[in-house]
């Protein structure tokens, strides 16, 4: 059975879609089976994933309003197969933004998609969601069929505020909706070891967390920023780079952690 994981953040602009993706790859890469779930308008993950997002034909917003089921609107990505690398996609365009609308009137409307995931959950071993940066419906979608939290987070001052809201958020998920979810762990990524505010806020992250600090760092890489451009992830676009490798490791830490739990 598949354990299932939010990429989250409220606060935006910290790499929680190259994560989702890249980590998705490298889960693939290590031999697991992985359905990557865009639950954001902006469809990025699924652009980065080597979806062309424009052409989908379902999406996950027919899932969450139940005119189609994920089996029918997953997709592949050619390329991510010749690279070794395949896991289906869930994927996501500006329709999504409409959603939030039309499911308030719905029953149940903050369990669509734990009810969607759980007829194709023994096919995988991982699905990963790639949340929007906000506490929106769309979010406690993903939250309540979450079995935990994968937070990426840069380490900056400001990080740690966000990082206090969205810890909050998962208490309050955690006390009403979903009994299962806590935060699995904190990734650090981004990361320049030039920078002594960085080193500094990265062992507060690890005094204060202890071992939900992945002990996978994610540096500042370029070719990781320059592989959405080319639709497929950076562990496809460029695997011997710093930030491939490391979420590779990151993916083998995870498949480690999992057994662990």
């Amino acid at each position: 059975m598949a354990k299932i994981f939010c990429i989250a953040n409220q606060k935006g602009g910290v790499g929680k879609t190259t994560s989702t993706v890249n980590l998705a790859a490298g889960l693939a890469k290590v031999g697991q089976r992985v359905l990557l779930v865009d639950l954001d308008p902006q469809g990025n993950a699924s652009t980065g994933s080597g979806i062309d997002k424009r052409q989908l034909e379902l999406s996950v917003y027919d899932v969450l309003l139940g005119s189609a089921t994920v089996a029918q609107a997953r997709v592949q990505s050619p390329k991510l197969l010749d690279a070794g690398c395949g896991y289906d996609i869930l994927g996501a365009n500006r329709e999504l933004a409409g959603a939030e609308v039309e499911m308030v009137a719905l029953e149940r409307r903050e369990k669509r998609l734990k009810t969607a995931l759980a007829q194709v959950e023994g096919e995988y071993d991982f699905i990963l969601i790639d949340c929007p940066p906000s506490l929106s419906l769309l979010t406690l979608n993903g939250l309540c069929c979450a079995h935990g939290v994968i937070v990426p987070m840069q380490c900056e001052y400001f990080a740690l505020e966000g990082l206090a809201d969205l810890v909050n958020t998962i208490k309050q998920v955690h006390a009403n909706l979903n009994k299962e979810l806590a935060i699995i762990g904190l990734l650090r990524v981004m990361f320049d070891p030039r920078i002594t505010l960085q080193q500094q806020v990265s062992e507060q992250l690890k005094a204060r967390f202890g071992d939900k600090v992945f002990n996978t760092i994610i540096p500042r890489n370029v070719r990781l920023a320059e592989a959405p451009s080319y639709g497929v992830p950076g562990v496809v676009f460029d695997p011997s780079a710093k930030g491939s490798q490391a979420f590779v490791a990151f993916a083998q830490e995870m498949v480690e952690r999992v057994q662990k739990m």
